[in-house]
């Protein structure tokens, strides 16, 4: 299995352990994940979109870190990279696992961080069951 995972920068020290946390659990599935790295949330749909259009990956990831600021950004960020998730999926026909954190504050992100592990658990779980559907001619 080829598993792709997207990880935003941005609430790095947060970031970076949600990503770890990711690529251990694809090491736990036994499964090879390459890593691609940009700077925020909104970044991270085109990039899921580029990697599934190149046709070498089974399932991506998204992994992030977006926590509520004073302004309105937050809810932006927050429902734009999602829906980008989701189109891409849809349009590309690949599972794309929604990782990406949207909290209130750092102590409920922190509070959050195995949500990598399971963005990588749905990817590789929605990758079994579109190979599943596919041999059984769905």
């Amino acid at each position: 299995m080829r598993l792709g995972i997207v990880a935003s920068r941005f609430n790095e020290s947060i970031a970076a352990e949600l990503l770890k946390r990711a690529q251990a659990a694809a090491r736990e599935l036994g499964v090879d994940a390459s890593v691609v790295t940009v700077p925020g949330a909104l970044e991270i749909p085109v990039t899921l979109q580029w990697m599934a259009q190149s046709g070498r990956f089974d399932a991506l990831a998204a992994v992030g870190v977006v926590i509520r600021g004073e302004s309105y950004h937050f809810e932006i960020v927050a429902n734009e990279s999602a829906r980008g998730l989701m189109d891409v999926s849809l349009e590309c026909g690949l599972p794309i696992a929604n990782g990406i954190l949207t909290t209130e504050d750092e102590p409920q992100a922190l509070a959050r961080l195995d949500k990598g592990a399971e963005a990588v658990r749905v990817a590789v779980e929605m990758w079994k069951l579109k190979a599943r559907l596919k041999a059984e001619g769905a």
